[in-house]
């Protein structure tokens, strides 16, 4: 039965060119911080999907690899082409290349692993996505490359425990995965609505805004959103070589996805060691700020990646050298 889908989504606009870094990857300031995070290298994200157009100017020097789980091609495992165009806009938030034209992504130096699971006109299984997270889960690419992240803008309404348990496992080793909540929202922040897999609580639920930081009247809103992104009139890269501007939970879920990529890279190099999902969690939540908004609508906030660096720069600013203090007021002390 085809029950899983391609979250509804609003087409803005269609390019046949562009050359400009879009508003949403500025606005979470991702490019604050790609010289400290070699721009998400060596980080690989499963964009678990419609496809993706292989030969696209920004992303075909970003695909490591790919499969097609769907009807679609005659079923061809290794046609992983989208036929939609929903698929190469999330890639391109993710991880657009650096050209001279076009647009570039959070993480424009991270790869991407394609799995098709959704057919041109945005429908799928279940079993296909299943299959598609334990193939991720389990792949390893040519110099020993692991999925770090998982992206996954879709959604149905059963709570399906097969689907449940693969994400489970995911999580447990170590992949963040990140699912849009979906686009039934009623424009009332204490109301909920649930699509799945973004209702699990396993996994990095998020909500759009608009770049007002006001929360999309589409969203969903539930006690399980973890963050917000921009997801309203979102630039990135389409079929046929062309550009597009889409609305949707679907276009703020990629803008998180290549916000990991980059963190883990970043807090890994750090730390000298591998982190746990957890972790890689805590280092993306401490880098969200209140927009006011309900925590069912903004859940911990929006996205702000040079947040760390700011509050560091603050401290910097007000700290005292305690040391010092300590030796003055010493010396003052009579004996």
């Amino acid at each position: 039965m085809e029950n899983m889908y391609l979250i509804p989504y609003q087409t803005e606009d269609v390019f046949e060119s562009t050359s400009m870094i879009p508003e949403g990857v500025r606005m979470i300031e991702a490019p604050a911080i790609w010289e400290q995070t070699s721009k998400g290298k060596g980080s690989v994200v499963a964009v678990i999907d419609t496809g993706c157009q292989l030969d696209h100017p920004n992303l075909e020097g970003q695909i490591i690899g790919g499969r097609n789980f769907t009807t679609d091609y005659e079923g061809d495992e290794t046609n992983y082409a989208d036929n939609n165009g929903h698929g190469t806009h999330v890639a391109g938030t993710i991880a657009a290349s650096e050209t001279t034209t076009g647009v570039v992504g959070v993480a424009p130096a991270s790869q991407l692993l394609v799995l098709k699971v959704l057919t041109g006109s945005g429908r799928g299984n279940y079993d296909w996505i299943i299959d598609a997270i334990n193939y991720a889960t389990n792949w390893e690419g040519p110099d020993g490359e692991r999925v770090r992240v998982m992206s996954m803008s879709l959604g149905g309404p059963s709570d399906v425990p097969e689907l449940h348990e693969a994400i489970k496992t995911a999580v447990e080793a170590g992949i963040s995965v990140v699912c849009a909540a979906g686009n039934e929202g009623d424009g009332r922040e204490d109301t909920n609505e649930y699509a799945y897999p973004g209702a699990y609580n396993e996994v990095i639920q998020v909500g759009a805004s608009d770049f007002n930081r006001n929360i999309a009247d589409f969203t969903n809103t539930n006690d399980e959103i973890d963050l917000v992104a921009p997801g309203v009139n979102i630039l990135s890269t389409y079929t046929e070589g062309r550009y597009a501007r889409l609305s949707g939970t679907s276009m703020a879920t990629p803008h998180v996805s290549g916000a990991l990529a980059l963190l883990i890279h970043l807090a890994e190099k750090q730390l000298n060691r591998k982190l746990s999902e957890a972790e890689v969690y805590a280092q993306l939540i401490k880098r969200t700020a209140p927009i006011g908004s309900s925590p069912q609508a903004e859940g911990n906030g929006f996205l702000t990646l040079g947040l760390v660096h700011k509050l560091e720069s603050l401290l910097n600013l007000y700290t005292i050298d305690w040391n010092d203090m300590v030796k003055r007021n010493t010396d003052k002390v009579e004996v």
